[in-house]
């Protein structure tokens, strides 16, 4: 007896055509892929400023400027911060490109940096969040936030 397939071609009737894949929608592209000049003004900024005050403080004082790096004076961008009781830190990218390396200072009330530590130095892929979480976990490291 022979045997009925769905997908055997014969002379008159063609192979089915298997079904194409639908094509994969377009990732949004990722806040981190924005221009420096765009991505630290628009998302980095009041993202950081959101997450300090979620500690029960004031809002900070953030602006974006290029200038000489604390401590040895070399011309970067930079994120100067003040909180309250003249506390300053600053977040410097060597480069106009949040990949590039990045170092932290610090300043008590009345003095200057001081020191300055390499940031986020062991990290492949730098965010947004990374960039929030890890700056606001060095502020409060130095009990600078809340009431420690």
């Amino acid at each position: 007896m022979p045997r009925l397939t769905d997908s055997a071609a014969t002379p008159d009737k063609p192979a089915p055509d298997k079904a194409k894949p639908a094509p994969a929608k377009a990732k949004p592209p990722k806040p981190e892929d924005k221009p420096f000049s765009e991505f630290v003004p628009q998302l980095l900024l009041p993202a950081l400023e959101k997450e300090i005050q979620s500690y029960g403080g004031p809002a900070p004082q953030l602006k974006l400027e290029q200038g000489p790096m604390p401590v040895v004076g070399e011309t970067c961008w930079q994120i100067r911060g003040e909180l309250p009781g003249e506390r300053c830190f600053w977040v410097c990218f060597t480069k106009e490109d949040i990949q590039a390396p990045k170092t932290f200072a610090l300043a008590e009330a009345g003095s200057s940096p001081s020191l300055l530590e390499s940031f986020l130095i062991d990290e492949k892929r730098i965010t947004l969040a990374l960039l929030v979480s890890r700056t606001v976990q060095r502020l409060n490291g130095q009990k600078w936030l809340g009431p420690n």
